[in-house]
């Protein structure tokens, strides 16, 4: 029996995270927040942040590793839409990378927000 992944049945992320991360309106916090928690409820918090869960990524050389790989992929993607559906345009364009990965789109988020603060601070004032 084939099971499914739980994070295959969500149809609309923004039934879940209500908040649109945008530069201006500084819920950074109360975003990230809800993501991770969303994130784990599906889980798949380890596309985001891998040192909170035990497992490591599918190898090439285990055994299933092809179907493995090919979840991890799709799961992969299934976590970038929900990034890319719940951020703004002008955040979109700035973060949108060929080929990237849910882990590091999260992490140029968080560069953005946290690493930059004094250049935000600017920015809003």
């Amino acid at each position: 029996m084939i099971s499914l992944h739980p994070a295959l049945t969500v149809t609309n992320i923004k039934n879940f995270i209500l908040i649109i991360l945008e530069m201006e309106n500084g819920h950074y916090t109360s975003w990230v927040e809800l993501f991770k928690i969303h994130c784990r409820a599906y889980d798949v918090i380890d596309h985001i942040i891998p040192s909170e869960v035990v497992t490591p990524k599918p190898a090439e050389k285990d055994k299933g590793a092809a179907t493995d790989t090919t979840l991890w992929k799709r799961l992969d993607s299934i976590v970038l839409q929900w990034m890319y559906s719940t951020i703004s345009n002008d955040l979109l364009i700035t973060i949108l990378t060929p080929n990237t990965t849910a882990e590091k789109t999260w992490q140029a988020l968080e560069t953005i927000f946290i690493d930059s603060k004094p250049t935000r601070a600017l920015y809003l004032e």
